[in-house]
Parts: C-alpha cells; sequence; structure tokens
C-alpha cells in the first residue's frame, strides 16, 4: 500500500503512531513524505535518519524547512533561534544526511498523481513543472552545490516572466514549490499571508482556486499550508494539518484516498 504524508517536522514520535495505526510494512508498503520532515519540532534527527533507513520503501520531497537546512549546513547562512535541527548539523553522519536531502526531487509524479510541498503555480502544466523540479534538482546535484544554495534566497522575482536568467528561473522554481500559497492568475507569488483561503490578500487567490490553472484535472497532494480548512477544490489534497502546532499528523492512502490521522504525541 502506498501512503502520502503531510509535514512530520521531526516530530518522530507522532510519526510512529501514525505508521503504527495504518499498520505500516516495510516489506510491503512505501511511504510519500510531502516535505518539511525537519525543523520545528525535536526530534529532526530521529526522524531524518528514520526515512533514510527505509531506502526503497520511501521517498520524499524537499519543502522549504529541508531546503533551510541544506542552507544552513552548507553555506555560510546561521540558523535562526527558531530552528531545532542542530541535532543533525552535529550529528556523525550529518555529511551522508545531507546528501540524502541533495538527491530529494522537488516534485514526484506517482501513478498521475503530483506530489509536491507546497504547490504549483496555475501557469505551469505537467510537463513544465517536472522540467522546473528537474533543472533545480541538477543544479543541487552539481559540483557548485554550494554556490547554488548561496543564491537561492529571496522572493524576487515574483513572477517567472520576469527572469532574466536560469539562476532567477530555479530560485522562482524553489520558491513556488516550497512555499506558495496565495498568487495571481499568471504565478505572482506572495509570501506576507498565511492564512486560510478567507483572508486571501486583495489580488491574490490561492494558487489551486485560479479558473485558468493548467492543472485543474490532476490530483495534487501538497502540505506546508497548516491553516488550510474547507477545502472543497476537486483534485486538491492538502495534508498538512498541524501536527508540529499540537495539532494531527495524517496519511493519506493513495489506493482508495482515504486519510488516517493521529493527535501529536509530542512533548515540549
Amino acid at each position: 500500500m502506498d501512503y502520502a504524508i503531510g509535514d512530520v517536522q521531526g516530530c518522530f514520535d507522532t510519526l510512529k503512531q501514525l505508521l503504527k495505526k495504518i499498520n505500516f510494512n516495510v516489506d510491503s508498503d512505501r511511504l510519500f513524505f510531502l516535505g518539511d520532515v525537519v525543523n520545528r519540532g525535536n526530534k529532526s534527527l530521529e526522524t531524518l535518519r528514520f526515512i533514510k533507513s527505509l531506502k526503497e520503501n520511501a521517498e520524499m520531497v524537499l519543502g522549504n524547512h529541508d531546503f533551510h537546512l541544506l542552507v544552513c549546513a552548507l553555506t555560510s547562512h546561521r540558523p535562526n533561534r527558531k530552528d531545532t535541527f542542530h541535532d543533525i548539523l552535529q550529528a556523525p553522519d550529518k555529511n551522508t544526511l545531507l546528501d540524502y536531502l541533495l538527491t530529494r526531487p522537488l516534485l514526484i509524479e506517482h501513478n498521475d498523481v503530483l506530489l509536491v510541498h507546497a504547490g504549483i503555480p496555475p501557469q505551469w502544466d505537467k510537463t513544465t513543472a517536472l522540467k522546473r523540479a528537474k533543472q533545480v534538482e541538477k543544479r543541487l546535484q552539481d559540483n557548485r552545490t554550494k554556490d547554488f544554495l548561496g543564491i537561492m534566497y529571496g522572493n524576487e522575482p515574483a513572477k517567472e516572466s520576469d527572469c532574466s536568467n536560469e539562476d532567477e528561473i530555479c530560485r522562482y522554481t524553489i520558491n513556488a514549490m516550497m512555499r506558495i500559497r496565495f498568487c495571481k492568475g499568471d504565478g505572482e507569488l506572495e509570501f506576507e499571508h498565511k492564512l486560510n483561503i478567507d483572508r486571501a490578500p486583495i489580488g491574490f487567490k490561492a494558487w489551486f482556486e485560479h479558473e485558468n490553472r493548467a492543472l485543474n484535472n490532476t490530483d495534487v497532494l501538497f502540505g506546508h499550508w497548516s491553516t488550510l480548512r474547507n477545502i472543497n477544490t476537486k483534485h486538491v489534497y492538502p495534508l498538512d494539518h498541524g501536527c508540529v502546532w499540537g495539532e494531527k499528523l495524517s496519511a493519506l492512502n493513495l489506493a482508495n484516498y482515504e486519510t488516517t490521522s493521529i493527535l501529536s504525541v509530542e512533548v515540549d
């Protein structure tokens, strides 16, 4: 059985309880993690080690917190006071774990379903989304990874049409797939607003609400947006249910689309 799991964010004890509830069998089941497996929770190291240990029985897309870990580990950028992945930075197997993250995709296509951390801008069809993701993945794995990571932070360009070179296209792609919530129909990104879709800033909509969205008929599974509530958009499946904030961690059965959830058992 295949399951997609929302943002774990270092909540390893809750993850173990969720896997017990779905009767996860390492010999026959596969897990697809929708990014942000580390940070904010207290057990980022245990979580990442466990996911890596599952080998071909687990896959994950990169989330913004996973990407932030890479930037902090491999560039001069320093963690902020809220970051809780210092256990990874000090671990004896740090380099092995970082190498694992560097080879994770931004987007997974699985049986015509797309799995991504935050979302896909409305102007992208499947071919474009996969192409853009591969472009970033290639740069993360070449011999100039550190230089690349060092210039990927920033909110600009906000529109793909404003990109003037490959680095800017990659930055837009990272921001879109790892951080998008609200945007305009042309894919212009907005990062200040993080509440539910009824609190959209003027001129913007949730990325999945645009009528002209190229992927309106494709199932998209994503995390990142823990404040989403009462979403009735077809083919859209948000799975960040706020575990790290004391709410739920959820797994979606990809055979029948049934969701299994468990309340967070993490202790501050």
